[in-house]
This record gives structure tokens, C-alpha cells and sequence, in this order.
């Protein structure tokens, strides 16, 4: 297994059999020139028109508001319901302005606080685990933090050629370096050895290294266990960072919140994963509309138990 996944191109990828991939990624390219307003609009109409379509993904987005925030009245959930919706529209265009928009016009529309974190991390050259959720914008996050500092993100092929092409290329600009999923031993050296990895442990990864923590109202939400892998071996610090859109002034900002060093309990599974399940929530909390309502974050149910869904 290579050191760091990178992007490679060949004639292989131009095969008839690929047009289509190529054809939605011309497009994003060009959607990505367009005036940065008008993206916006176009993001949120496509968001509602495919509520029309949408209805498995509606009704999961509605099961898991139902299960996270019971008491939430109905008539705020619907409205939350078709914010999300128009954001989850909307992250196709954000993922073009990652992956194909100038330094200079991300920095236009975004901003980075608490970068003073980072630095002091550097100086002391200790590693950290940048704990991240699955907002919708997720990879304009990615991409902005890329403006100030390099990093690492842990990466999941994907089965088209094509498109992992595509999608490797994208996550790549400012240069981060991609570690395949499975390179656990890379992670820990690049972790030991002073590196900063972006990771995500907010959704259901399967039973394998997982336990049952709380997440919101839900009492056992099956967690992955990879972080304490991570941190245990590593002793590197963990940081939250956020990303949020401000829906009055279209501005993105990446908050990186200040390092929680010698506060992880080491040693301990569950406790951990409770640890980062109340982080998750946090952040998910600055910005409940924008977040990945529509994964099945509670599919996995302890043994015994009936689905949630």
C-alpha cells in the first residue's frame, strides 16, 4: 500500500463508459464560474425541487430529527426539515467551489478562527486529530482550511474510477495528503511525528471497532471506537473545528476551538466515544440545518434490538 493516495490520470478514464461522470463534473466546473449569489439560489432551488423526489432520504432526515430532539415541536422540525433539504441542494455547488474554485475566491467568501491553536500545536510539534463533522459543506471546510495550513484527511475510494479521479483531485488542492482508510499504521506515524488529520466520527461506521454511546436523545448510537485507536497510540491532541454558512451574509467560517489536551480518556472505549459523541453535538448544534440529516446515523442497533428506521 503507498505512503499517500494521489490523483493519477489516464486515457483510460476518457472510456465512453465514464462520459457520464465526466459530463456532471463538467458541469460542476462550470456552475463553479458562476456569480457566487446565484450559486447559492440555484443550490437551494435544486434542494427543493428534489424534496419532490427525495422521499426516502426526507423521511430519514425527519426519523433522525424525531429520534435527536423528541420534544422539538412538529412545526419546527418540518421547517428544519426544508432548510436541510435546501442545503443538501445547495452542497453540490459548495463541492464545486472546493474542488475547482482559486485560492483566492475561497478566501473571498471564507474566514479562519482560532488559527492560533494551530500554530502553538506546530511549535510544540504535537500531532492532532481535527474532529469534524459531516456538514453538508464539509468540503469547502476541507478546502478553506487548506488557505493557512496543510493537513491530512482520511479517505474512502470510490468504486468509479472516474470519479475517485476526480474526487481525489479536488480533496487534494492546497496540499493535503489523502491516507487510505484501511493505513491505520500511517495514520499513527503521521499522528506521532507532529501531522494534523482531518477526521469525521460522527456517523454509523458498522459493528467493527464500534461501541453504544449516547448521541442527543438517542441512548445508544453505535460509535466508532477508531478514535481512541488513534489517540491511545499517538498521544496527539484532539481539536474541534466547525464550519458553518451564515444564512444573512452567505459567509463561511471555520472555527478551530481550542485543543482539548490530556482530556481524552485514554484507556477507555466507551468513555471516549461518549467524550466525542458530546463534542459531535456541539457542533452539529452551531448549525443544525446544514448537517448530513439524510445518513442513517442509527441503523446499527445492539444485538436484540429492533430498527430504528
Amino acid at each position: 500500500m503507498s505512503k499517500y493516495t494521489t490523483p493519477r490520470f489516464s486515457l483510460a478514464l476518457l472510456h465512453p463508459k465514464y462520459w457520464g461522470v465526466l459530463c456532471i463534473f463538467a458541469f460542476s466546473y462550470l456552475c463553479s464560474l458562476l456569480p457566487y449569489a446565484l450559486q447559492i439560489r440555484l443550490g437551494k432551488l435544486l434542494g427543493r425541487t428534489a424534496l419532490r423526489f427525495m422521499k426516502r432520504r426526507t423521511n430519514t432526515i425527519r426519523r433522525n430529527l424525531e429520534l435527536c430532539f423528541p420534544e422539538m415541536p412538529a412545526a419546527e422540525r418540518e421547517q428544519l426539515i426544508k432548510q436541510n433539504i435546501e442545503n443538501t441542494g445547495l452542497a453540490l455547488f459548495e463541492t464545486g467551489m472546493a474542488w475547482f474554485w482559486s485560492d483566492a475566491r475561497v478566501a473571498k467568501h471564507t474566514k479562519i478562527v482560532g488559527m492560533e491553536h494551530v500554530k502553538k500545536l506546530k511549535a510544540e510539534g504535537r500531532g492532532a486529530l481535527l474532529i469534524a463533522v459531516h456538514s453538508l459543506n464539509l468540503e469547502l471546510g476541507g478546502r478553506t482550511f487548506g488557505l493557512l495550513a496543510q493537513g491530512m484527511a482520511v479517505y474512502r475510494p470510490n468504486n468509479n474510477p472516474c470519479f475517485d479521479y476526480f474526487q481525489l483531485k479536488g480533496r487534494s488542492r492546497g496540499g493535503h495528503s489523502l491516507i487510505h482508510r484501511k493505513n491505520i499504521a500511517l495514520m499513527l506515524d503521521s499522528l506521532k511525528n507532529g501531522e494534523f488529520m482531518w477526521y469525521a466520527p460522527d456517523h454509523d461506521y458498522g459493528r467493527r471497532r464500534s461501541t453504544f454511546a449516547p448521541l442527543f436523545a438517542v441512548e445508544k448510537a453505535c460509535t466508532t471506537t477508531g478514535t481512541s485507536l488513534l489517540v491511545d497510540n499517538s498521544n496527539c491532541a484532539i481539536v474541534p473545528m466547525t464550519f458553518v454558512r451564515d444564512n444573512d451574509s452567505g459567509q463561511y467560517t471555520l472555527t478551530i476551538k481550542e485543543p482539548l489536551i490530556d482530556k481524552f480518556p485514554i484507556g477507555d472505549e466507551h468513555a471516549a466515544a461518549c467524550f466525542i459523541n458530546k463534542i459531535v453535538e456541539e457542533s452539529i448544534m452551531d448549525a443544525p440545518s446544514q448537517y448530513m440529516w439524510l445518513h442513517r446515523r442509527f441503523k446499527n442497533r445492539p444485538e436484540g434490538e429492533t430498527s430504528l428506521y
